[in-house]
């Protein structure tokens, strides 16, 4: 049953639903759900829209030129954090940034609500017009949110306007996870991957859809291939580009500070220098937020503080960042990084979305980049600049039913939105051979 009404959500101070039902006039700030939805169908999806207030811009705005700034590092290079020349740069651009485009853009794609687990849950459905689609439910991760997917949806949806045939068509399906932009934020511990994955196999069987296939990275990798291990039913394969494939071994030498052993391959020793990289430099942020995410209010009362927090998350990827901000051609624009911060702000999640970094520490589901024993099949893509390129040998031993296995020449850890255009073709192989089971 689809209900169209209007709500406006203290939190996140914006409609939800079409204004045909009369509940609450424009302006209104308290949450005013349809007592027609809650008496006829608990499980209604309802129609969704995007539109945040003048007045919250213009507070944004306000607080970016009133940042009071610290002195510069005291290096010449990044290894202090953020530097101070990258991030004022941030804030020259973002007070020309343009929400209303990311918000048009947004609100150009059908967007539902429905509550699972006693959660409103936030998604994109888009359909394709061809018949033969394979429906997929994609999922982000942190510092993301659906802004990284949109630009493979038309890709996937519409294939023969982007270089494909009718054989490669997606029906595809991106939900905003707990806490994050537009979905409900959970008001009880506990809503780690495992949890998630279930609340997505409720998802697509609410939608319809008896056969379908998952893809994630980052926490979306996570979240993905628990679904894979609690194999719901309907769900008949996965695709990483962000895959769990570390040795039990290795993971040892890791943690210990090790040097990588002598009889790895290039690959493997490429893989391992990364992975020690990141666990001695580049894992501050996870630590903070596994541990304590309630302390991060600073992030919430300043736009600048909570743009250079999402712009740490790994080395390779905030230097693109950075000389994306200094006028040179990357996968990623300052307007496509400011859309993704934009709305961290404007739904005000920065501490709701780092709280699935303590619900994944407190109710643990198995170490990040740990093989998690998956039986159905899996596709992976391991991208160059990811926090670690995940070798082809230890996906062979992570992912029994490897249908899949590619290094693409570019792209980093938001590979759907740094290379839209590699990461559609990657998912159209990677199914390819799955699609004759829908």
């Amino acid at each position: 049953m689809h209900i169209e009404r209007e709500e406006i959500d203290q939190d996140r101070r914006m409609l939800l639903g079409a204004a045909t039902l009369g509940l609450a006039a424009a302006g209104t700030m308290a949450l005013m759900p349809s007592p027609l939805a809650a008496a006829t169908d608990p499980d209604a999806i309802r129609p969704f829209q995007v539109k945040f207030k003048d007045e919250q811009l213009k507070d944004l705005h306000q607080r970016i030129a009133a940042t009071r700034w610290p002195d510069c590092e005291t290096v010449s290079d990044d290894t202090q954090g953020v530097r101070l020349d990258t991030i004022q740069k941030v804030a020259k651009h973002w007070r020309g940034h343009d929400w209303r485009k990311a918000e048009a853009r947004l609100n150009s794609f059908p967007q539902f609500m429905t509550e699972i687990d006693g959660l409103d849950i936030h998604f994109i459905h888009v359909k394709s017009k061809h018949e033969n689609a394979l429906p997929i439910i994609i999922t982000h991760g942190w510092p993301g949110s659906i802004i990284e997917q949109l630009k493979i949806i038309k890709p996937l949806t519409d294939p023969t306007a982007y270089g494909g045939t009718e054989a490669d068509a997606f029906h595809v399906v991106i939900p905003s996870l707990p806490g994050y932009g537009f979905s409900g934020k959970p008001k009880e511990a506990g809503w780690n991957p495992p949890r998630i994955a279930k609340a997505w196999a409720v998802l697509m069987q609410r939608l319809g859809y008896t056969k379908y296939v998952a893809q994630g990275g980052d926490w979306g990798n996570a979240v993905t291939e628990l679904m894979a291990v609690q194999e719901p039913a309907g769900l008949i394969g996965i695709h990483t580009n962000m895959a769990a494939t570390v040795p039990a071994d290795i993971a040892k030498l890791l943690s210990s500070g090790s040097p990588a052993p002598t009889d790895l391959s290039a690959d493997e020793k490429r893989a391992y220098e990364q992975l020690a990289d990141f666990y001695k430099n580049g894992l501050g942020y996870a630590i903070e937020m596994n541990n304590r995410p309630q302390t991060l209010y600073g992030i919430v009362d300043s736009p600048i503080g909570l743009a250079s927090w999402m712009l740490d998350h790994d080395i390779r990827s905030y230097r693109m960042i950075a000389r994306s901000f200094d006028g040179e051609k990357e996968g990623l624009t300052p307007d496509d990084i400011l859309d993704n911060v934009t709305l961290y702000w404007l739904t005000n999640t920065a501490i709701s979305s780092a709280r699935l970094y303590w619900d994944n520490a407190h109710f643990p589901s198995g170490g990040f980049f740990d093989p998690r024993g998956i039986k159905i099949p899996v596709a992976v893509s391991a991208f160059p600049d990811e926090i670690y390129q995940a070798p082809q040998s230890w996906a062979e031993k992570a992912y029994p039913k490897l249908i899949h296995y590619a290094r693409p020449e570019k792209g980093g850890h938001f590979a759907a939105w740094e290379q839209p255009e590699i990461f559609t073709a990657e998912l159209r192989t990677a199914f390819k051979s799955l699609r004759e089971q829908i």
